[in-house]
């Protein structure tokens, strides 16, 4: 069996709320090995509060000790952990810090196959030890492999949309859109196409930079100077990059159902239309690791904590992708260990002269 890593997140948000009607469905622990790494205390707490169906923890040192069949949790945290439903606090975000550690940690030496992270609030996390902008950033630090670098994608059934720029400030985007970062992007998606989502020859959108693709360099030179040209050099190297496409219409019009792929060049542009489209069962995949992490596309919302108005879709289908990316990656190194050689070879022009 697959044995998934859940993080509980920020224990003020709605974490234990979607993860609690996640398990709700026994069925689950017939299909994967669940490890909670959080608080049986915090657990109880909202389960009482939003009166939710008990589910039975089996409460384990390691993760190492999980049984098949069963919801085993890990406490991460001590038994004093005050719970402040839909507020920002430290110690929320220390508690989210002590899951990710540990859940990392087992992941590194092989306790668990995949993580699932519920979410945080990247400024109750900030510490002396956590110093990123959000958990793509951390997990490339504390996962990534000689010189591995993350990349976001949010994906939902066959939309997939990737973040050439992500947790940065607009105003530093432009300066950050470079033909050399998204060339090494639109590799690093168009292996994941094929790795992660077994897609064999994936289409992948690049979105424009300005509005209305620049207006052939009116509303800006982006698109003319280096998206054009990055995806040129991308399609010199056999990936099938399209575009620069204006973000308004390519998604307006249904034009991104043509693509296996897109590629936005900053947070928002990809995250809003995606979102719209696939807010209750969108996940978030961080690809370029040698590890799979998934987690939910939502937030920790603070405004509905502990209200019993979460939905646990989106955690379900991250549990989902988690593990049907696990088993894609498993089939397509296999499929590439020992790849054939080339039985055809063509005669070169003077051969075929002769004769």
């Amino acid at each position: 069996m697959i044995k998934i890593g859940i993080t509980h997140g920020d224990t003020n948000g709605i974490g234990y709320e979607v993860i609690l009607k996640t398990l709700d469905d026994e069925r689950l622990a017939d299909l994967y090995t669940i490890v909670v790494y959080g608080s049986g205390k915090a657990a109880a707490f909202y389960r009482k509060a939003m009166e939710l169906a008990p589910v039975q923890f089996n409460r384990i040192d390691s993760a190492a000790d999980a049984r098949d069949g069963q919801f085993n949790i890990i406490n991460v945290v001590g038994e004093d952990l005050k719970i402040d439903p839909g507020m920002a606090a430290e110690a929320a975000g220390q508690a989210a810090y002590a899951a990710l550690e540990a859940a990392v940690a087992d992941l590194k030496a092989g306790d668990i196959d995949v993580l699932v992270t519920a979410p945080i609030n990247k400024k109750s996390i900030q510490s002396a030890d956590f110093k990123f902008p959000g958990h793509t950033e951390y997990l490339q630090s504390r996962l990534g492999e000689d010189g591995d670098k993350a990349l976001m994608i949010m994906c939902a059934g066959d939309v997939r949309v990737a973040l050439a720029t992500a947790h940065m400030p607009l105003s530093q985007v432009p300066a950050a859109i470079t033909p050399e970062l998204l060339g090494e992007k639109l590799e690093q998606f168009n292996m994941s196409l094929r790795r992660d989502f077994g897609v064999q020859s994936p289409r992948i959108a690049v979105l424009s930079l300005n509005p209305h693709a620049g207006e052939e360099g009116l509303l800006g030179e982006e698109e003319e100077k280096v998206i054009a040209p990055a995806i040129a050099a991308a399609r010199e190297k056999k990936i099938l990059a399209f575009g620069p496409y204006a973000s308004d219409g390519f998604f307006g019009s249904g034009v991104y159902t043509h693509f296996d792929g897109i590629l936005a060049m900053y947070h928002d542009q990809g995250l809003t239309p995606f979102k719209t489209l696939a807010m209750d069962s969108g996940v978030n995949f961080t690809a370029g690791l040698p590890f799979v992490r998934t987690s939910p596309d939502h937030g920790t919302g603070y405004d509905i904590a502990g209200k019993n108005e979460a939905s646990p879709d989106s955690l379900r289908s991250a549990i989902y992708a988690a593990a049907d990316i696990y088993r894609n990656r498993a089939n397509f190194d296999e499929a590439y260990r020992h790849p054939l050689r080339r039985q055809h070879v063509e005669k070169d022009k003077d051969s075929k002269e002769k004769e």
